[in-house]
């Protein structure tokens, strides 16, 4: 306090040596008091000014319409740089996410600011190495789109305050955060990825350029990112219950996010066996890939804005 005091003192007389020596006292007493603050501080309003995601939400938009110009010419170069820009993207997204994980010294999910950033990430990681296999422009332009609809999501929640805030005391599990709620947020990426592709599918159908090769390559993509979702939905649910049990005694109580969570495996489950059992082929796959969409959209998002419930204090 004496310290601030004679550095508004000083500031207040104009005595710029004065309120030098002040602000020395009041570094040495900050150093003295919390050692490596002014550091992290530093190194948190280096982040702040770098911006990664808002950069890479610009990039992830150049990449989407590279790979809308790869379906409108045959010159390579348009998918070859799609390609390249993602890349890119998902390597600065990759730093943004590691730094902040430096930052709070957490995993990368910790509220729904970081579940946007992280399922914008492993989507477009996962769209990355598809386009990679396949060099089409197909995972490009998913990837694109997933990445800067989901960073545009992001971009608005810190808009609302804080993005570094404390955690609350029940959700302080480094364990926990790093196994459960990394794993279905994961499932939560999948589901989106999935429905995704079923989306340029069908739009590519009613515009009738969909041919046989991609319908296809997107058909492999898609039914091979809905058992990437299932896996990761399920263990994470299972995860979660075991969570529970050990937090409040009961590893389930139809808490409405658990539930959410819970039909988010059931449909997607339900995707699967109807293909298995011959129910719905192509065009039907797709259908209930996208209304996948829906039901993750609530399940990861709803059931926490309605205030009710044991999971609503996490955002």
């Amino acid at each position: 306090p004496q310290a601030w005091a004679d550095f508004l003192d000083a500031a207040k007389a104009g005595d710029g040596a004065g309120a030098g020596r002040a602000l020395g006292a009041l570094e040495l007493s900050a150093r003295t008091r919390a050692p490596g603050a002014l550091e992290r501080a530093w190194a948190e309003a280096v982040f702040n000014t770098a911006e990664p995601f808002y950069r890479g939400l610009v990039l992830y938009l150049a990449v989407f319409l590279c790979a809308l110009g790869s379906f409108l010419s045959p010159d390579p170069l348009w998918r070859r740089t799609a390609l390249w820009l993602l890349g890119t993207a998902v390597a600065l997204h990759t730093a943004g996410l590691l730094a902040r994980m430096a930052l709070q010294g957490r995993p990368p999910v910790t509220n729904l600011y970081s579940s946007a950033v992280f399922v914008c990430w492993v989507a477009a990681l996962g769209a990355f190495f598809l386009e990679r296999a396949s060099r089409r422009g197909l995972a490009a332009a998913v990837g694109g789109a997933a990445g800067f609809a989901t960073l545009l999501v992001a971009h608005h929640l810190a808009a609302s305050g804080d993005t570094l805030e404390m955690m609350q005391a029940v959700l302080d599990s480094n364990f926990w955060l790093g196994t459960h709620v990394v794993t279905i947020t994961v499932g939560y990426a999948g589901t989106f990825l999935a429905g995704l592709f079923a989306h340029l599918w069908i739009v590519k159908h009613w515009l009738g350029r969909l041919g046989e090769e991609e319908g296809r390559a997107l058909y492999r993509m898609t039914y091979g990112t809905v058992c990437f979702a299932l896996f990761f939905s399920f263990v994470g649910t299972v995860l979660g219950g075991i969570w529970a049990d050990q937090s409040w005694g009961r590893f389930w109580g139809w808490d409405p996010k658990e539930n959410g969570a819970l039909l988010i495996v059931l449909w997607v489950a339900a995707i699967l066996h109807a293909r298995w059992s011959g129910l719905i082929r192509e065009r039907g796959l797709m259908v209930m890939a996208v209304f996948g969409n829906v039901v993750t959209a609530m399940a990861w998002f709803g059931v926490n804005m309605l205030g009710v419930g044991l999971h609503s204090y996490g955002f």
